[in-house]
């Protein structure tokens, strides 16, 4: 009979999780990337409607698992699949809003550190400032992958921002620092994933232009961002 580790947010044994999880924010995008891309796939969290599988792509274990929106959230679901169920690899695959005059929408964005007006790393009661950044080798992976795809990408600086909505601050202060893009989660999962010593990447693609105002429709972020999906399922380990 298998052990089962129950946290208050997973319900399942360590040995469900893949070593890779791939995790979008929205509970609909994991159960559309399991149901299109994962072979003999199983059902193996659902705590709160948030939907995580296991299964196979080209014969690799990988698992998909929502994280809900915002760094809290990412925060509580990386920490337990890195800490409680053994996983060594989370690969993010979310929306993100472009600030970059370059980006269109679609565009992925390969989140290679990640700026944040969070609390998040008070936690850690370091003595200066932290710098959240991605696993080398799985970027490196990604932007081979994208090259080969003859994919239109940039790599660089994320904002993980705590606020959706925000009256105070102007983003174009992140863009003239060569900040791509704003998004809710990716510091807080890098600084999870170097404090359990495990891996971690962001990969988002653009939904919309926070300049120009151009915006994907709701069901284009749940159903139509495959381009950054099948870079992270060829670069799960």
């Amino acid at each position: 009979m298998k052990q089962l580790n129950l946290t208050p947010h997973i319900g399942c044994a360590p040995e469900d999780f893949a070593k890779t999880v791939l995790m979008p924010g929205d509970p609909l995008r994991a159960k559309m990337i399991a149901e299109t891309y994962l072979t003999d796939r199983e059902l193996v969290n659902n705590i709160r409607g948030v939907q995580g599988y296991t299964g196979y792509y080209n014969s690799k274990r990988v698992s998909v698992m929502a994280s809900g929106m915002g760094m809290p959230a990412i925060g509580i679901y990386s920490h337990e699949l890195y800490n409680v169920f053994g996983v060594e690899t989370i690969i993010r695959v979310g929306s993100a809003g472009g600030m970059h005059p370059d980006l269109k929408l679609f565009d992925v964005v390969i989140g290679q550190g990640a700026c944040y007006n969070s609390a998040w790393g008070n936690q850690y009661a370091l003595p200066g400032t932290y710098s959240a950044i991605a696993d080398f080798g799985l970027c490196r992976k990604a932007v081979d992958e994208c090259e080969r795809r003859g994919l239109r990408y940039k790599v660089g600086n994320l904002f993980s921002s705590d606020n959706f909505y925000n009256d105070a601050v102007d983003q174009s202060v992140w863009t003239k620092m060569g900040v791509l893009a704003t998004e809710m989660e990716a510091a807080a999962l890098y600084m999870n994933a170097a404090r359990a010593g495990k891996k971690a990447l962001c990969i988002c693609t653009i939904s919309d232009l926070i300049a120009g105002g151009e915006a994907t429709t709701p069901e284009q972020r749940q159903n139509a961002f495959h381009d950054m999906i099948q870079i992270a399922l060829e670069i799960a380990e």
